[in-house]
């Protein structure tokens, strides 16, 4: 077992040197050289030193029976419907407040639009049931996939599962961890290649910009609108997104593309499955998702950063956004303008990387309706092979946290079910 585990590193870290660097790996078996590691690690921009502290940690502002928007508490089923202004008319507990110097914003508009309107708790530290219950609430996200989202967010990105508390941005360890001794850093949403990945649509990679993956960049937002021609529909974000890919490919020595970026593409759907308006006709325009990224043109063409916010008067997608709807949206989206899954390597070539439905470092223009739904909940369940239970303990607890929380929602997709020895 053990000279399997230690095969697998060793084939690992020569098409990938990260690998090399990882915990409990020695590095002088490789050759291979790397000045960064992968993934943050509790240090540098969006770590523990600078990451804002809110001694006063307040919940999120609950549903109520006169403001019951899709009526989701408790991390439990809403009524799946939509339609409905968020937030209401008179519903003040829900009104739009900037955040403060101790109060914690991420990589992610529509999690800062809802932490900005109390959604979620307005310093940042949100928890499981939260956002559960957010994106039902706010966006009409339906069950299964608020689940998925919730759970992916809480295993990949170093939330805590056993207090299922998520800083939706940095390093909040001290204030997520059940015991910051036993678990090591919790790098929240700016944590790199979990959630936040290479290819952004409008955050910097992690070493091109000495890892702030999590602050707006105006440019990226002007390319965004210019290819998108001010219609964030599902072309325009295709061709965008791989213009993304090109230039990080070319200008990130580090560059990573692996599985988990496809959660990139599911975020890019959100713009014109989530964002748009019923008060503006349901259309991905400028004003509408501009407000959601907190974008605002400047009299010399740039874009600067205003605080995020859910546009004025904005009723949000009548029928429910499912699992199975995010994974056609991905597929199609990918396929449209279709990239190499994959990394640069130290000798400066890029090698490419199967997973699941990923062969040869694409996917399938012939994928199957069935691989389709399942992709998602792979990518939850199997991020980490049970051959390395061995080496990565935490993760076995991981997988089975979202087992329990996935089970009852995918056990009829007919999706193969990760197990542990």
């Amino acid at each position: 077992m053990k000279q399997a585990v230690f095969s697998l590193l060793v084939s690992g870290a020569y098409a990938f040197p990260w690998v090399a660097e990882q915990p409990g790996v020695d590095s002088s078996l490789f050759k291979a050289r790397r000045a960064y590691k992968r993934q943050q690690t509790g240090e540098g921009a969006g770590g523990p030193a600078t990451c804002p502290f809110n001694a006063n940690h307040v919940a999120a502002a609950p549903v109520t029976s006169q403001y019951p928007y899709n009526n989701a508490q408790n991390g439990l089923p809403g009524d799946g419907k939509g339609g409905f202004q968020v937030p209401a008319d008179g519903d003040t507990a829900h009104g739009f407040i900037a955040p403060g110097p101790n109060d914690i914003r991420g990589p992610c508009p529509g999690l800062n639009a809802a932490a900005n309107h109390n959604f979620l708790a307005h310093d940042g530290i949100t928890t499981f049931n939260e956002l559960v219950d957010a994106q039902q609430n706010v966006y009409n996200v339906g069950y299964d996939l608020a689940l998925l989202l919730a759970v992916l967010g809480l295993t990949t990105t170093d939330g805590d599962i056993v207090t299922e508390k998520l800083s939706i941005g940095c390093d909040a360890t001290t204030r997520t961890s059940v015991n910051p001794t036993l678990t090591g850093s919790e790098p929240g949403l700016d944590g790199h290649n979990k959630f936040e990945s290479d290819t952004s649509l409008t955050r910097n990679d992690f070493f091109t910009h000495n890892g702030d993956d999590f602050t707006f960049n105006g440019t990226l937002f002007g390319f965004m609108d210019d290819t998108c021609q001010s219609n964030f529909d599902r072309e325009g974000l295709s061709l965008y997104r791989n213009q993304r890919w090109h230039q990080s490919q070319v200008e990130n020595p580090n560059f990573f593309f692996g599985p988990l970026t496809l959660l990139l593409y599911g975020a890019a759907s959100f713009l014109y499955e989530l964002m748009p308006s019923g008060t503006h006709n349901y259309a991905p325009d400028l004003a509408t998702i501009s407000s959601f990224f907190g974008a605002e043109k400047q009299s010399d063409g740039t874009w600067a950063f205003v605080d995020e916010k859910i546009p004025s008067n904005w009723t949000n997608r009548v029928s429910p956004y499912s699992g199975l709807d995010v994974n056609v949206e991905i597929v199609t989206m990918y396929l449209e303008n279709p990239v190499l899954f994959g990394g640069n390597t130290a000798d400066g070539h890029f090698d490419t990387l199967d997973f699941g439905a990923i062969k040869n470092g694409t996917i399938s223009a012939d994928i199957s309706q069935a691989e389709t739904a399942c992709l998602l909940y792979q990518l939850t369940t199997s991020s980490i092979p049970s051959s390395l239970n061995g080496v990565l303990t935490p993760t076995v607890d991981a997988l089975a946290f979202a087992l329990k929380k996935l089970g009852p929602e995918f056990s009829n997709l007919g999706c193969p079910l990760a197990l542990t020895k």
